[in-house]
């Protein structure tokens, strides 16, 4: 790639890490400020309450990609990315500064929720914004590879907030982090995303958009990001939802429900779980390119189906072992195992879901469908996890994330390879039917 690419990708991915370092920081310090929003009493209640708040969230993110996919599509990429950074910042001012339940009641749950609300807006259009730019300024026979960095940068993005986290638990005492100590990585988010806001203002557009401006080729110039264009992609939006729930409901399984689950089930102290999730975390974002640049010249189908199958058969075996693992090794292995399975999906999911789409219509299918499929099974993983938990009946969340990669799995048996699609000859909304540019090695 040249060095107009990776600059466009560097950029980016730095936004797009600060996004989701903001948007991961609120669930890895809910065991901290959970007391702070909520009356005293049963700590998986307060859990449950911000982890309801954190669900809320996604439920703002279809509306999100609704919005900001529009402007990606109609106005541009860069566009769009700026606007997302802009939003997110809002909303960690607001976190940062909301008042706790001995001060105003429910009132700073409310200001949480707002906070969360705006967050769900952000990074409702931030992700389908950033897999389309990293997929579309990408060279053709890069794409996987190139479009791998945005799990590279979400993963970043929560691998400095769990550092962060346990730079202020060597530093601060544990009242103090539960008083107010929880307010720092807020503040932090805030100012990174204001860096990030100059940085996007100053990025370059992608190619095959300023190539299809006007979309007349794949989407009449009047429908460019709307509804009506979408739905003659139905099929194509349906697979996004589909291929989306398996993944979605493994990657925030093993990610921002691990700590909590090592602390709160596994009886890890939250520095062990802390750490372990840092370190498994920190590898996972290695593995992304790695298997980004194999699909480039194996597939995409091959990682996601191997994805689906381990995921399918091994998710119960897993968790149930991490519960009894006991100490910081055991608990270190098992999520590394959990995660180099969901690197199948992580690390290709952005740019399978952008060649499904022609250009007038890519940044809103990929934004919309992905976005509801996270709200219903995403956004809402943690929660039902803890609800399994606090019925007494906690295995029955294993079945209920290995049950949704199995649906997955029948879809990536059934899909079409994506590999070879050329972004700028995808025409017909039956995907099956597009062309491929070429055959790479």
């Amino acid at each position: 790639m040249g060095r107009e690419q990776w600059k466009k990708i560097l950029v980016g991915s730095a936004g797009n890490m600060v996004e989701w370092f903001d948007w991961f920081v609120y669930a890895s310090f809910a065991t901290y400020f959970a007391g702070s929003f909520f009356p005293s009493g049963n700590p998986t209640a307060q859990l449950m309450n911000t982890a309801g708040i954190f669900a809320v969230g996604f439920f703002m993110r279809p509306v999100g990609g609704w919005l900001l996919g529009r402007v990606g599509d109609r106005k541009g990429r860069k566009a769009a990315l700026t606007l997302t950074v802009t939003l997110m910042s809002a909303s960690a001012v607001l976190i940062a500064i909301a008042p706790t339940y001995a001060v105003a009641g429910y009132g700073g749950a409310a200001v949480l929720l707002i906070a969360r609300l705006l967050q769900g807006l952000s990074v409702g259009g931030e992700y389908a914004a950033s897999a389309t730019y990293l997929t579309e300024a990408s060279s053709p026979e890069k794409r996987g590879f190139a479009s791998s960095f945005q799990y590279v940068s979400m993963t970043a993005g929560q691998i400095v907030g769990l550092g962060l986290m346990i730079v202020l638990q060597r530093t601060m005492t544990d009242g103090a982090l539960h008083s107010w100590g929880w307010r720092i990585p807020f503040i932090i988010g805030a100012l990174g995303a204001a860096i990030i806001f100059y940085l996007r203002r100053n990025m370059l557009e992608t190619e095959v958009y300023e190539e299809s401006a006007d979309a007349d080729a794949t989407v009449g110039g009047d429908d460019k990001g709307t509804i009506k264009a979408l739905m003659a992609h139905k099929r194509e939006a349906f697979l996004v939802i589909a291929l989306t729930m398996g993944g979605t409901v493994a990657y925030y399984t093993y990610t921002t429900y691990l700590t909590k689950y090592l602390s709160n089930s596994a009886g890890l102290s939250k520095d062990t779980a802390t750490l372990v999730s840092f370190c498994a975390l920190v590898v996972f974002a290695c593995l992304q390119p790695l298997a980004g640049a194999l699909s480039d010249r194996i597939g995409r189908r091959p990682l996601l189906i191997t994805f689906a199958i381990g995921s399918t058969f091994l998710t119960v075996p897993i968790m149930t072992l991490l519960q009894h693992a006991g100490s910081f090794w055991p608990a270190l292995g098992l999520s590394l195992l959990a995660l180099v399975i969901v690197t199948g999906y992580t690390s290709i999911n952005a740019c399978v879901k952008a060649e499904l789409f022609p250009t007038g219509i890519r940044a809103l299918g990929v934004a919309l469908p992905y976005a509801i499929a996270n709200a219903l099974f995403g956004g809402t993983a943690e929660y039902v996890a803890l609800w399994f938990k606090d019925s007494g009946i906690e295995s029955g969340f294993y079945w209920y994330v290995a049950g949704c990669a199995a649906v997955s799995l029948i879809v990536y048996l059934t899909m079409r390879e994506t590999r070879d699609i050329d972004l700028n000859q995808v025409k017909n909304a039956d995907t099956a039917g597009a062309k491929p540019a070429k055959q790479n090695a």
